[in-house]
């Protein structure tokens, strides 16, 4: 994990419902992974978001993977 780049997810009350996003930009955390989830690279998206940044990506990708990575007791 490189909380370096974590640093650049912030989640603000009043934005995007409190919604993880890019270094308080308004373009949520899963604005991102739908985009590269849908096959767009990463030269893709940086040329329709010029504000965003290569780090920011791998922010988004670094963010999703420490969410999912806890472990999920189901009980029977």
């Amino acid at each position: 994990m490189n909380a370096n780049r974590l640093s650049r997810i912030t989640i603000e009350a009043g934005k995007c419902g409190g919604r993880p996003c890019m270094r308080g930009m308004r373009i949520r955390v899963t604005d991102v992974l739908e985009l590269i989830s849908s096959g767009a690279s990463f030269d893709e998206i940086l040329a329709d978001y010029p504000y965003l940044e290569r780090e920011d990506l791998l922010a988004a990708v670094e963010y999703a993977s420490v969410q999912t990575s806890h472990a999920v007791l189901v009980t029977p």
